[in-house]
């Protein structure tokens, strides 16, 4: 009798369920969307339909493309054993009797455990340690969602052992085709009720899902549930419902996951690109979803800098005076100043020519520092009896504020580490710069300058934290 009330409740539960919770699908054919992965043909799709997960699974992609509807599938499909932990509720503990669980059933049954963990990134590294022996041993196999990258938030340990699948938002028409789902089915749907929806309607709430099902479903319902049927018993949902029912599109940004480096990352390339349109779209993504400005401008100082350098030294004035003139008048008008500093920046010279910097980095963590040339030594302390500063030959006493003499220590002189671009301010700087190096080799006879070669951004992020 328990078993019979515990049924009626269950499906009690799900009559009465969001609209987007009674529409999972249920099978790997109702599944909408992510044909990448699991379309006819796919790696995944055949492990699937077979039952046979050949290994662990991390289901990366952003909220409402379906993580956890595919986990759901599988374990619809498997005849595996198939347990479900939340990493947000869920602890070591909690792990620990779904192994020795999953021990038991493989002992007396020989039957395998599929173990889904949603939000696997909120757990730690201790606790997604504790995983690791029994997915490496096969007592579970691990299907793991997440919203932000696996291979920064989830232990490598793990990673290595899973295949990655990174699921996308849904496209409109797949959208589409889940709203005239809903619409029809009359088992979980509203295919009890007479509904009209027109063209305009669909392709708004589509559209302002911003690919995401269960933003599409959640707007159908709010649509549907509050509009009384007119006196013929339809239900219509013209424009200005559907307007009303899913009023602003979400803005996926979370200020410390992967939307937030993906967008910084998209607004400085597009500067860096020389694109302003690009990086006005990315800025106004950021604005929208509650960046800190003072971030953005700090970044513009930044790349000021990196990008832009001597070929248009204006632009770090750009830019600091905007990050000043933020702190200043604060927003909504704040944002004046980001938009011309930004504008200015996309569309100034550009060159990266203060990563000279870390050629000289570089070469004294090679060869080690090199002496300081004694007519450069400070002569103010012992002249005469050391020779300290003796023989340094003052610039400003020549017509041009220059004389060749070796700066450099004797074994680098001849080394070239800064090499202007022909870009903007910096023709003209290296215009001059040829006519004093050439002055320099005659008076030293360098036959052979040496340019110095570039060194790899890679290294030059490595040698950022390392100074950091």
């Amino acid at each position: 009798m328990t078993d019979l009330f515990d049924h009626a409740a269950q499906e009690n539960l799900q009559r009465n369920a969001p609209l987007a919770a009674r529409m999972r699908p249920r099978n790997i054919s109702e599944y909408i969307g992510q044909e990448h992965i699991i379309g006819e043909g796919k790696l995944l799709r055949r492990a699937i339909d077979a039952d046979r997960l050949f290994s662990s699974i991390i289901l990366w992609g952003p909220p409402g493309t379906g993580k956890t509807t595919l986990a759901r599938v599988i374990a619809n499909q498997t005849k595996s054993n198939f347990e479900t932990l939340s990493a947000i509720m869920a602890g070591k503990a909690d792990l620990k009797i779904v192994i020795e669980k999953s021990i038991e059933n493989f002992r007396l049954y020989r039957k395998r455990t599929v173990l889904f963990i949603d939000e696997i990134h909120r757990w730690n590294k201790a606790q997604q340690d504790a995983l690791l022996p029994f997915v490496e041993n096969g007592t579970i196999t691990l299907i793991g969602a997440t919203t932000e990258n696996p291979f920064f938030e989830v232990i490598k340990a793990l990673v290595s052992r899973s295949r990655i699948f990174q699921l996308r938002n849904l496209r409109t028409n797949e959208l589409v085709d889940l709203l005239g789902r809903a619409i029809a089915d009359k088992e979980r749907g509203y295919g009890d009720r007479t509904i009209e929806i027109s063209l305009e309607a669909t392709d708004h709430l589509a559209n302002m899902a911003n690919g995401d099902a269960r933003n599409i479903l959640n707007a159908l319902e709010l649509a549907v549930e509050s509009t009384p049927p007119n006196p013929n018993g339809v239900i219509v949902i013209d424009l200005e419902i559907a307007q009303e029912s899913i009023q602003k599109r979400a803005v996926l940004y979370d200020k410390d996951g992967d939307s937030h480096y993906d967008t910084i990352s998209a607004f400085i390339k597009s500067i860096r690109g020389s694109d302003p349109d690009a990086a006005l779209y990315w800025l106004a993504k950021m604005i929208k979803a509650g960046e800190d400005p003072k971030f953005i401008l700090r970044r513009l100082v930044v790349l000021s800098c990196e990008d832009i350098g001597l070929a248009d030294p204006m632009g770090l004035i750009i830019a600091n005076n905007a990050a000043q003139a933020f702190e200043f008048i604060g927003m909504p008008e704040g944002i004046y100043p980001i938009v011309q500093a930004t504008l200015y920046l996309a569309l100034a010279d550009k060159s990266n020519t203060t990563a000279s910097y870390f050629k000289t980095l570089q070469i004294i963590e090679e060869e080690g520092v090199g002496g300081v040339p004694k007519h450069l030594q400070d002569g103010n302390r012992d002249k005469e009896a050391t020779g300290q500063g003796k023989d340094y030959v003052y610039p400003h006493d020549f017509d041009e504020h220059y004389v060749a003499q070796q700066y450099l220590p004797k074994r680098l002189l001849g080394t070239y580490f800064y090499e202007p671009t022909q870009m903007g301010y910096e023709k003209i700087i290296a215009e001059r710069l040829a006519n004093w190096r050439k002055q320099q080799q005659e008076k030293f006879n360098i036959t052979d300058p040496v340019n110095y070669p570039e060194v790899p951004h890679d290294l030059i992020r490595q040698f950022l934290r390392n100074l950091g």
